[in-house]
């Protein structure tokens, strides 16, 4: 009889099993970074295997992303998930109610990052609903000058807290984070009294590993930095291919009710 042949990576990513509560990045983690934000590819197949183990799992997945709501929405379109965006500062839960925090005062760090754009034409500003991001990809030398006009802007603001992510500066309201917004969903059904599962990229998505690992369940860092983690996968393609290998043991299993009314792929 011929047997399939041993992936080790998914001898070393935890399961994804019918209590699972499974929570996911996007950017570096579903889809590749790209040169800049809009110019994302999505796999032709994400958006069915996310739409599948939504339904697997009785709609406990989330996304969780810097990203814009409209911006997730858009990139998956027709599928809508339960997602918390801007970093925890807004969350559309599995009712489709959007949750926001308090807006914080962005006078002085939206100057600032308007300074520097206008003497360096090579940084990109991000603007969202509740947050904001810089970005110097293209411009990693000013790497060191955009901490410090962004940290002395912060020091005038309040109610606002700074991160620093893959050549990109977040500012976001104080008090939220990827970790806060996990545990919001674990709180409320279909997520509630199941395992919960994050896998990201990001120093920003540590936040989200520390929390899933004090509820007991198991965080998945993607990619080679360092991480509070206790799994790790190489990349994208890698993430995917463990995303697809849970597919046919929840089908087996039973898990197929819809949980939420947002699914609409």
């Amino acid at each position: 009889m011929q047997t399939s042949p041993r992936n080790p990576l998914l001898e070393t990513l935890p399961p994804i099993t019918p209590g699972t509560a499974l929570f996911l990045d996007f950017d570096g983690t579903l889809v590749e970074v790209a040169s800049q934000p809009e110019a994302v590819v999505v796999p032709a197949t994400l958006t069915g295997v996310l739409a599948g183990l939504y339904r697997q799992l009785g709609g406990a997945l989330a996304l969780v992303s810097g990203r814009r709501l409209m911006d997730l929405d858009t990139f998956l379109a027709p599928l809508q998930l339960p997602s918390a965006v801007e970093h925890g500062a807004q969350r559309r839960n599995a009712e489709g109610l959007l949750i926001s925090a308090p807006p914080a005062d962005m006078r002085h760090v939206l100057q600032a990052a308007e300074g520097l754009l206008e003497l360096h034409p090579g940084l990109r500003l991000e603007r969202k609903n509740l947050a904001l991001s810089l970005h110097y990809r293209h411009a990693p030398e000013l790497e060191e000058l955009c901490m410090q006009v962004m940290r002395a802007a912060v020091e005038r603001s309040s109610g606002l807290d700074l991160m620093q992510g893959k050549c990109v500066i977040d500012l976001k309201p104080v008090g939220v984070s990827k970790g806060t917004a996990i545990a919001a969903f674990m709180a409320e059904a279909p997520f509630a009294g199941r395992q919960p599962v994050f896998a990201g990229d990001d120093v920003t998505d540590e936040s989200g590993f520390s929390q899933v690992q004090q509820m007991g369940g198991y965080a998945v860092k993607v990619g080679p930095e360092r991480t509070v983690a206790h799994h790790r996968c190489a990349g994208v393609v890698e993430l995917m291919a463990w995303l697809q290998s849970a597919m046919p043991a929840a089908a087996s299993a039973g898990a197929g009710a819809s949980g939420g009314q947002r699914l609409t792929a």
